[in-house]
């Protein structure tokens, strides 16, 4: 087959052309500019849209990922050489959720459909292989040039080294009996597993019931004693009860009388504190503290002394009244002389006396003053001579002190009945612990808890002896499960040799397969590496293929094959590239040979090794249509 022309509505590609011909076909152009989406749309071409493909982690499905960018129904046509005939192949869509489900082939020029071809099988008639061999041989995804074993390609292998029959693959008759032998034994879980676990628990109740009868029995004799030991020891916590019960009641009336007696000592003790306390409220100066009173006291004792001191009028009269007569005198020798210091005198005299008269009369009211002082004082003590003060603060000291004595009487009678009062909550402790009859540490108290005790342990054997007799009942007839039992390793043995025999055939499978890779294996590496050897200018001359496909080589100055992981990246390229190209001529249809399709498959190589990988796919093409995306113009690449 030879792919002609292809026209795309495909992801990026808005109704674009891309024209090819027969031999190598090398379409350069850089990244992003929709080279991968071009091999995806020959593979769509071929075999369709899988539409039932779910987006997972990291991956979206064809259907979603090549939806046209314009927002148009995905569609194409391919135009195809295939047998002598030139044929145009046309996908379109009617529903988005199944892209490119309408499928017509009809001879190209032409109206009259390809008889036979289908949508589904459009891509095995044209190539002669399915998706998956397709996918893992003559199809090179950018990035997956590594081989990966399927089903679909051991099937393929297997009809080219045997009898050409395609619908066996060790794979898929390896897995079958995988499940088949996992069905009968996986680790815990099969019919083996289960049927022992069974045939344990049965084995396990027969033996189990053996056991019980005799514990049965010795649990009723046990019953029997706990029994007769409760009853004693019901008599003798009856008998504790009643004699902490009245000890416990004498104690607690002699308390309450105690603290009766000091109830009534407390309540006279108030009494008193209240009458001397009454006593001071009605003394005049009462309301006051005995420091106020005593500094008050003090203070008008001091204004009465200088009361009583102001209140003479002094000895300014006797002056006045000097000058006076003197002042006459001295007027009537003037009456007799007539001389002047005569008369001056007389004035002096009279001056003197008015001063003398003046300072009497401030006297005088001083007096009169200090008098009425005084007898407010007085009155306001209530006493008739300041010295009756002292006998005032003496009464208020009594007072004071028959306070503080009923005060100390009142606190020292509360504080006996406080006492009294702690020791009567002690007494109703005391009281209440030798009345509770259950946690308590009185003798009535661990009486009750052995009885306690040995009525839970007649509790637990009586439902010890209760769970035997009910499980006896449950297990049935011993005759019944010891056939059971007999009837289980029956079935037991039946599948163990399913399981034996299923075992042997894998083991026979393996050793087929083994066999069918021994005859493929060789000649796939022997045609793998005379590839290797032409890329890297017969550097690497062999190649080792494992039953997974996976590759190993090594050069001529190797003595052990390198694995993967030691080769660099352009060369391990260039082995599986090698690897590809040997399945394509190997395990492919050897009549009109399918197109090989590379996208950037040669991108890891250097110069030298692009060159010799690009003259081993000119010599290649010669025999099938090779098409190569690439994002660089190949080294020694000219355009045909």
């Amino acid at each position: 087959m030879i792919i002609r022309k292809l026209q795309a509505s495909f992801g990026k590609l808005q109704n674009e052309t891309l024209r090819f011909h027969g031999g190598l076909n090398v379409i350069y152009a850089p990244n992003e500019s929709g080279k991968s989406t071009w091999c995806a749309f020959i593979r769509a071409m071929l075999y369709g849209i899988d539409s039932s493909e779910r987006a997972r982690a990291g991956s979206l499905p064809d259907k979603q990922r090549y939806a046209p960018w314009s927002g148009a129904p995905m569609e194409g046509s391919m135009d195809v050489t295939a047998d002598g005939f030139d044929m145009t192949l046309q996908r379109t869509t009617v529903s988005r959720s199944a892209p490119m489900r309408e499928f017509s082939a009809v001879y190209t020029g032409s109206n009259r459909p390809v008889e036979g071809m289908t949508g589904s099988n459009c891509g095995e008639l044209l190539t002669g292989i399915n998706r998956e061999v397709f996918r893992r041989s003559a199809f090179i995804e950018q990035g997956g040039v590594a081989v990966k074993g399927s089903p679909e390609l051991e099937k393929r292998i297997h009809s080219i080294v045997s009898s050409g029959d395609e619908q066996t693959s060790f794979s898929e008759a390896d897995a079958r009996l995988k499940a088949w032998q996992h069905k009968r034994r996986y680790h815990r879980k099969g019919l083996l597993p289960a049927l022992e676990v069974e045939m344990d628990e049965t084995q396990r109740r027969l033996s189990e019931m053996d056991s019980s009868v005799d514990a049965a029995n010795e649990l009723e004799a046990k019953l029997e004693a706990a029994n007769r030991e409760c009853a004693a020891l019901e008599e003798q916590v009856s008998d504790a009860r009643r004699r902490q019960r009245t000890e416990a009641m004498r104690r607690l009336r002699d308390g309450r009388s105690q603290v009766q007696a000091r109830s009534d000592d407390h309540d006279a003790a108030l009494l008193s504190l209240s009458q001397s306390r009454d006593a001071l409220r009605r003394n005049e100066f009462g309301n006051r503290s005995a420091e106020e009173l005593e500094a008050e006291v003090r203070q008008d004792r001091a204004f009465l002394s200088e009361a009583e001191a102001e209140s003479k009028p002094g000895l300014a009269l006797l002056p006045a009244v000097a000058f006076s007569i003197l002042a006459v005198v001295l007027a009537a020798f003037y009456g007799m002389a007539s001389r002047l210091p005569l008369i001056l005198g007389a004035g002096l005299c009279c001056i003197g006396a008015v001063i003398f008269f003046l300072r009497y009369s401030r006297s005088l009211q001083a007096s009169r003053e200090a008098q009425a002082e005084r007898g407010r004082l007085l009155r306001k003590y209530g006493i008739s001579v300041p010295e009756d003060l002292d006998r005032i603060l003496a009464e208020r000291e009594a007072l004071e002190a028959a306070i503080s004595q009923a005060e100390e009487a009142e606190r020292a009678s509360r504080e006996r009945l406080d006492r009294a009062g702690q020791e009567l909550h002690r007494l109703e402790e005391e009281a209440v612990n030798d009345l509770d009859f259950t946690g308590g540490d009185s003798e009535a108290a661990r009486l009750n808890r052995r009885l306690q005790q040995k009525r839970a342990e007649v509790s637990a054997l009586t439902a010890h002896i209760s769970g035997i007799s009910g499980k006896l009942s449950a297990m049935g007839d011993p005759m019944v499960l010891t056939s059971s039992l007999s009837a289980l390793r029956s079935e037991y043995e039946t599948i163990q040799d399913e399981y034996d025999a299923i075992t042997l055939a894998q083991e026979l499978l393996r050793e087929a397969d083994t066999e069918i890779q021994n005859r493929f294996s060789p000649e796939l590496g022997r045609v793998a590496a005379q590839y290797m050897s032409e890329m890297t200018g017969g550097r690497y001359e062999d190649i080792l293929i494992g039953q997974d496909f996976s590759a190993r080589t090594r050069t001529r100055d190797d003595t052990v094959a390198r694995d993967s992981e030691y080769l660099s990246a352009g060369t391990l390229d260039l082995m599986y590239l090698a690897v590809r190209l040997a399945v394509c001529e190997l395990a492919l249809p050897e009549g009109e040979p399918c197109p090989l399709i590379l996208d950037d498959a040669l991108v890891n190589l250097d110069e030298t090794r692009e060159a010799q990988a690009m003259k081993l796919l000119r010599k290649l093409a010669l025999k099938r249509q090779i098409i190569l995306f690439t994002c660089r113009k190949p080294a020694g690449w000219t355009s045909e």
